[in-house]
């Protein structure tokens, strides 16, 4: 079943995932990856898009986003072109770099925030390019450095994910520490890539069928959100087709009646 269209509401945190085509490599060395850095240097922060996590892989690439005035949409098209063209001109390569379009999952904040701020940071740990949390901590191709005090970017903020663990910096980065630490026996947790409560009605006894919440393949969180995120986007959508300018209702009163719309 594909996916729907893409659920890109202003100030809703999103889990955005892009990965190369055919699973090959879009960072071959540091200065891919600085480049990608450089980027999002020019396009996050401010009030466009804030970032409170992201990794960067040889062949996929994990963030954590909250669009503000910048649609995720725009943003993520101005990023990824711009990384396509600079990649194959620099590798002397023509063709798509990208599989397919980027993943993105409205996030409910409450619930997901941290699990997934420490699952984004843990990739490299769980693919074995970086040892431990210490050794991620000097990383620079994460948030978690930056979050450790190791790195600063100026589009990325750590005080959000700070504050969630202690008053001063110090006790915040011991204790996330701890925290990063206890995520690793987790292992790969598909749970935090979409989705609500989904289970099938042919298996559930007739009692159970009342219980069954709202799910939506591009959204993590229960029910009750995955209701309120279709009936803001049902909302934006009917406010958006309210907004047709003077000259596309000329357009159309034109083309409907067969006539020539006067110049």
């Amino acid at each position: 079943m594909p996916r729907g269209p893409r659920l890109d509401i202003p100030g809703v945190l999103q889990h955005v995932i892009f990965r190369g085509i055919e699973r090959k490599e879009i960072f071959k060395d540091e200065k891919d990856y600085q480049q990608l850095l450089k980027q999002l240097s020019c396009l996050a922060g401010g009030e466009g898009v804030h970032i409170y996590a992201f990794t960067l892989m040889p062949n996929h690439a994990h963030m954590l986003v909250r669009p503000l005035n910048t649609s995720l949409s725009t943003f993520m098209r101005r990023l990824l072109t711009g990384y396509a063209v600079y990649f194959n001109r620099r590798h002397k390569r023509a063709g798509h770099l990208f599989q397919n379009r980027y993943k993105s999952f409205v996030v409910e904040e409450d619930k997901y925030f941290l699990e997934l701020v420490r699952y984004i940071h843990l990739n490299p740990v769980r693919a074995g390019i970086i040892s431990d949390v210490k050794a991620l901590s000097l990383w620079p191709y994460s948030g978690y450095a930056a979050l450790m005090g190791k790195r600063r970017y100026s589009w990325y903020d750590p005080d959000r994910t700070l504050s969630f663990f202690g008053k001063s910096r110090t006790e915040a980065r011991r204790r996330l520490t701890e925290f990063m630490r206890d995520g690793i026996a987790q292992g790969k947790r598909s749970d935090l890539s979409g989705g609500g409560l989904k289970r099938s009605l042919a298996v559930l006894p007739r009692q159970e069928k009342s219980n069954l919440q709202a799910y939506d393949e591009r959204i993590l969180g229960d029910g009750a959100f995955v209701e309120a995120i279709l009936a803001e986007l049902d909302k934006q959508e009917k406010k958006n087709k309210s907004k047709i300018s003077l000259n596309t209702l000329l357009e159309r009163v034109a083309s409907h009646y067969s006539i020539t719309k006067a110049v």
